[in-house]
This record gives C-alpha cells, sequence and structure tokens, in this order.
C-alpha cells in the first residue's frame, strides 16, 4: 500500500514538473524575453499577463499549488535519495545528483522572486521593467538571478529526461541517449534567453 502510494506520488510529481510547472517556465521566459525589445515591449507583456481573465485562479491551480506539491515532495526525494557518485561516477549518476541539487537552489530562488514581485505587487508595487532593472543593478542580485534561473532550467531539461523514462516514453538505451541530448539542447538553449533577457534589463 506504501509503494503504491510512494509510486503514484512520483509519478504526479514527475508529471507536474513538466504539465504544468514546465511550460509555465518556458511562457514565462518566452514573456520576459520581451525586454531585449525594450521597456515598452516587456510593460506591454508583462500588463498583457496581468490583465489575463481568471489570472488569480490561474495561478493558484495551475501554477502556485502544483508547484507546492512538486517543492514538497521534491525535497522529501532530495534529502531521501541514495547517490552513489562517489562509487560509480556515472554521466546519469551525476545528473541524478544535479536534480537534487539544482531543485534546492530553484525553490530558494522562486521563494525570493515571488516575494520580490509577486508579494510587493500585492502591497501595490508595479511589476515592470524599472522593477527588474532596479533589482538586477545589483551584481550580487544579478548573479543570484542568473544562478537561480539556470538551476531551474536544469531541473526542468534534466526532470524532462526523467519523466520520459518513468512514464515509459524512452525504454530502450538508444531512445534514452537521445533524449539526453534533446534535453542537453534545451537547458543550453533557454539558459541562453534566459541569460540574454537578464542582461537586457541593465544593458
Amino acid at each position: 500500500m506504501a509503494n503504491n502510494r510512494e509510486f503514484l506520488n512520483r509519478r504526479l510529481h514527475s508529471l507536474l514538473g513538466v504539465i504544468p510547472i514546465g511550460i509555465f517556465l518556458i511562457q514565462h521566459l518566452v514573456v520576459n524575453q520581451f525586454a531585449t525589445r525594450g521597456e515598452e515591449a516587456f510593460n506591454q507583456a508583462a500588463h498583457f499577463m496581468e490583465s489575463l481573465p481568471f489570472r488569480i485562479a490561474l495561478e493558484i491551480f495551475v501554477i502556485y499549488l502544483p508547484l507546492l506539491f512538486h517543492a514538497i515532495y521534491g525535497i522529501y526525494i532530495a534529502f531521501t535519495a541514495k547517490n552513489n557518485i562517489s562509487r560509480l561516477g556515472f554521466f546519469r549518476n551525476w545528473m541524478f545528483l544535479l536534480q537534487r541539487v539544482t531543485g534546492i537552489i530553484t525553490l530558494i530562488f522562486i521563494v525570493w522572486h515571488v516575494w520580490e514581485t509577486r508579494v510587493q505587487a500585492a502591497f501595490g508595487a508595479q511589476v515592470n521593467f524599472d522593477m527588474m532593472e532596479n533589482i538586477l543593478s545589483n551584481p550580487f542580485m544579478f548573479w543570484f538571478y542568473v544562478v537561480g534561473v539556470i538551476s531551474a532550467i536544469f531541473h526542468f531539461a534534466n526532470g524532462l529526461w526523467s519523466f520520459c523514462v518513468s512514464w515509459g516514453l524512452t525504454v530502450t538505451p538508444r531512445s534514452q541517449q537521445i533524449t539526453t541530448y534533446v534535453t542537453l539542447i534545451i537547458f543550453v538553449a533557454l539558459s541562453y534567453v534566459a541569460v540574454n533577457t537578464l542582461t537586457a534589463f541593465i544593458s
């Protein structure tokens, strides 16, 4: 019974990491990319997202609740998982360890980012280009954001590989190897987009 519950929890944890959290990550990166087109373009994109119908309900049920479950169960996995890096050192074992490490970093980053943006918006602050420019003009915060965003992207990309395996989409070693290359490309591409966006706020 307990094994069945853990199996289902891990499946749900994996699914939520891709749908909807992974999709939201990509959407967030795309919207933020408008910063490379200038302040007005970014503010218009941010305003469009703020004006979506049922935005609060969407944020709660599509983002925050799935993210809360994924984070809590992810912490459980991170601190109960048995790593064998020192004994084997295989590539996948390192990916396994990095998945847990980037998960913790991403959680810290998301909590801080939500505090700086969504919580401040609830107190009347404007989430716009100027807000992000003020935050990222601090060198420490800029690099904190770089590390946090890249950790989130790695966690998603590598988690996508695990998702394909755990859901039976990639069964053979060949298909898993191909998926490794695909997810690495996704990681590099999205990381470029993210860093390019961050530098746009301070250039």
